[in-house]
């Protein structure tokens, strides 16, 4: 799920090295509030789920690890 995760996100913004970052995606300004619907919307068709706005937090979106367990609770 991470490698999908990675390849949305290269999609939306190929300029990023997000396997390789250790920076904060949202508070260190990497990703802006399109990329975010970019993404929700990606994730949400890749993986059949509905992320709600309610999720739309930066701690959902700061790192890919956390953007993976947002996938897994959605899925559940």
């Amino acid at each position: 799920m991470k490698e999908t995760v990675l390849e949305i996100l290269k999609g939306v913004r190929s300029d990023v090295d997000f396997a390789g970052t250790d920076k904060k995606l949202i508070d260190d300004n990497v990703l802006e509030s399109l990329d975010i619907v970019a993404i929700v919307g990606e994730f949400n068709d890749e993986f059949d789920i509905e992320i709600s706005v309610e999720d739309l937090t930066p701690e959902n979106f700061n790192s890919v690890d956390a953007m993976v367990e947002l996938i897994k609770n959605a899925q559940a």
